[in-house]
């Protein structure tokens, strides 16, 4: 038992002073449970009423999309849920995506570039789209600045010089400058031949960066790391942009990336 006067005192030390219970105990030289009960700390725990979330309708298909795209992104979610009537915010959604989505961790080498440094730069596929009654395959050209992750993608039929070559003028044209260096797989537009580390670019691709003022650079064999930023732009590509859309023309697709905003 404690007086009237000590349990007066913690309760103004607590309620008014917000002390902390081992604190108030320990100047008092009593047990924290005294504390405790003197400040009635059970009636903090009082039972709420669990409301119901905004997003509870709509997990069964946040979790049927996650299956079927383990990695797009919850923003992308987002879009498609509140065409079907949700009307919560994107942060609430970004909770139950993070407790549905799988967690993945990956081993990386961070590569720091200055500003227009470098840009990196590959083909992706993305299947095939319907021509009449003929089916073409879709390549995309992706380009990113390694500093600031600006992103210019382009939907070509085929990945001939011509259109590599017209991706770049393309992409520097919607960002009205140039980078230093310009990253490149080993790409048979890119690469003619090479032999341990020695390169021969194509005469075409040398031609238009000297035009530009930049110079080609490739990649090492089997160095994945060395390009991570168009990996990851091309993987944002098919989490975010392509994932859950349907296309059936060259031209509907090239019209969907200037909508979304992945121009640049």
């Amino acid at each position: 038992m404690i007086s009237a006067e000590t349990r007066a005192q913690i309760r103004q030390w607590f309620f008014a002073e917000h002390w902390k219970i081992g604190t108030i105990a320990q100047v008092l030289r009593i047990h924290p449970d005294t504390v405790r009960h003197a400040i009635e700390s059970d009636r903090f725990h009082r039972a709420q009423t669990l409301r119901a979330c905004l997003t509870d309708p709509y997990v069964p298909f946040i979790r049927q999309t996650l299956d079927q795209h383990p990695w797009l992104r919850a923003t992308r979610i987002y879009h498609m849920i509140r065409d079907r009537g949700y009307q919560g915010s994107v942060i609430q959604l970004r909770r139950v995506v993070a407790t549905l989505r799988p967690v993945r961790r990956e081993p990386f080498l961070r590569l720091h570039k200055f500003p227009a440094e470098e840009a990196q730069v590959d083909w992706a596929h993305f299947g095939e789209v319907r021509v009449g009654r003929a089916r073409r395959r879709l390549s995309c050209f992706v380009i990113t600045l390694s500093y600031s992750r600006a992103l210019y993608l382009e939907f070509f039929f085929d990945q001939t010089l011509e259109n590599f070559l017209r991706g770049h003028v393309h992409a520097f044209e919607a960002w009205l400058g140039t980078p230093r260096m310009v990253l490149h797989d080993n790409l048979r537009s890119a690469v003619l031949e090479r032999r341990g580390d020695q390169v021969h670019f194509h005469p075409r691709l040398l031609e238009l960066c000297a035009h530009y003022h930049c110079l080609p650079r490739p990649c090492q064999v089997r160095a994945a790391n060395q390009k991570g930023r168009v990996e990851r732009a091309i993987r944002y590509v098919r989490e975010s942009f392509w994932a859950g859309r349907a296309f059936t023309t060259l031209s509907e697709c090239n019209r969907a990336r200037l909508s979304s905003g992945v121009r640049k």
